[in-house]
């Protein structure tokens, strides 16, 4: 046997820790999401939130983006022993059980409606649930397998984490809210596609229609210049609309470019290593956005 399928059979030897089942919950994908929902619930009105809505309702709306999680993982199981970057995980490796991974998700479920619906509201809570049912269900279950437009059609649920910030403080979803879902929404699919052309014989291999296995890198690299344009244009929209002010203008406008820079070298070069810098940039590019969005708030407010 090879190293790579060794470590397999130790890891499905090796019994299930805490560690597996935080695995399960994505935490770094569910902190980027935490990070927009607070983001949403400061920008909801001047000053500070409550303490209340905002201890809970991050932990209301953190319980359910870790269950749908723990669901991806369970129905992506088998596709994820042929990936290299996720052969390794809990469930695909056999350390957590698939009924023991759908416990722990429904349990998580169950505590986060409880959270929202006791502390917050029940607008948010059920906005956040449909939120999971659209990413565990609709995206992970139909979409991931039937189109390569998988990432644009599914990737409302993915935005909604500001818009359930917001409505945790208000109780009610507004424009400007809207705006951030957005702006999210605009940058999925040049986030993800990056990271499609660099996998792309993995996903090829785990027969994952993604754009760039049934249309080829240059038909991907020119969607994500184009995707990368409507970014640009909507992240300008809260200053147009009077959300923001200069600060954030400026911000979204070096930010942008600069994304822009990284599309316009992909489509130039064909080449990997671009687009793993790309997908990286990405992240980068949407936590300072945001981060930049609440500076200029606090500042103006």
């Amino acid at each position: 046997m090879t190293q790579a399928s060794d470590a397999v059979v130790l890891d499905r030897q090796r019994p299930a820790s805490w560690r597996d089942f935080l695995e399960l919950t994505k935490p770094r994908v569910v902190a980027l999401m935490m990070l927009t929902a607070v983001i949403g619930m400061l920008l909801a009105r001047p000053g500070v939130p409550g303490w209340t809505v905002f201890v809970f309702g991050n932990l209301g709306i953190a319980c359910l983006a870790a269950a749908a999680a723990v669901v991806n993982h369970v129905v992506d199981h088998k596709i994820d022993t042929i990936m290299a970057r996720t052969r390794k995980r809990p469930v695909a490796t056999g350390r957590v059980s698939t009924s023991d991974a759908l416990v722990f998700a429904l349990t998580l479920a169950l505590a986060g409606m409880l959270v929202l619906v006791w502390q917050v509201n029940a607008l948010t809570a059920w906005l956040t649930l449909a939120s999971l049912v659209g990413y565990a269900g609709v995206y992970t279950l139909f979409l991931k397998r039937a189109t390569p437009q998988n990432i644009v059609i599914g990737g409302i649920a993915g935005a909604m984490p500001p818009l359930l910030g917001w409505t945790a403080v208000t109780g009610q979803v507004e424009g400007h809210a809207l705006l951030l879902v957005l702006i999210i929404f605009a940058w999925t699919p040049p986030h993800f596609w990056a990271l499609a052309i660099h996998r792309k014989e993995e996903y090829a291999q785990a027969k994952i229609p993604m754009l760039p296995v049934t249309h080829g890198n240059r038909y991907t690299e020119l969607h994500i210049l184009l995707y990368t344009l409507v970014l640009l244009a909507a992240s300008l929209l809260p200053y147009a609309t009077g959300m923001s002010g200069g600060i954030y203008l400026i911000g979204a406008l070096v930010l942008g470019l600069r994304f822009l820079h990284y599309a316009i070298k992909l489509l130039r070069g064909d080449d990997r290593r671009v687009a793993l810098a790309t997908f990286k940039y990405s992240i980068t590019y949407l936590m300072a956005l945001f981060v930049v969005l609440l500076v200029d708030h606090f500042v103006f407010f």
